[in-house]
């Protein structure tokens, strides 16, 4: 059993290593650590296995989990840092164009927009809104 653990811990550790892309680590993450994932199951089998066992294929499946957690976090470290500097290289700025617009100064008077939220309610029950000379 513990020579599972470590063929799954050399296993991973090597898909990791390969590993180009966020999304790809994330998929590696689920693959090994996720719910469904063998190291998980093998931790949660640990109290069936025979009181002589349950020591050493735990702590080698807990060694095993931190460790991959630990790669995988310095490996997310990396891949973030590259991402992050490519994506800065290939955005270019273009001084020539102009600047975002100006933002409005000021708003409606609250008596404009009580009227138009009114107005609002009435055409979404079916009234119609006519304009002409008040009474």
């Amino acid at each position: 059993m513990t020579e599972r653990v470590q063929q799954l811990r050399r296993d991973a550790e090597a898909q990791i290593g390969e590993a180009t892309t966020s999304e790809e680590l994330d998929e590696l993450r689920v693959r090994h650590l996720g719910r469904r994932a063998e190291l998980p199951q093998l931790l949660r089998g640990v109290a069936e296995l025979p009181p002589d066992e349950r020591a050493s294929v735990g702590r080698a499946a807990n060694e095993a989990r931190r460790a991959l957690e630990d790669l995988l976090e310095r490996r997310e470290t990396e891949l973030r840092g590259g991402e992050l500097e490519r994506r800065l290289s290939e955005d270019r700025v273009d001084a020539t164009l102009p600047g975002a617009p100006a933002q409005p100064i000021g708003r409606l008077h609250l008596l404009t927009s009580t009227r138009r939220e009114l107005e609002d309610i009435f055409l979404g029950l079916g009234f119609t809104v006519l304009e002409g000379p008040e009474v």
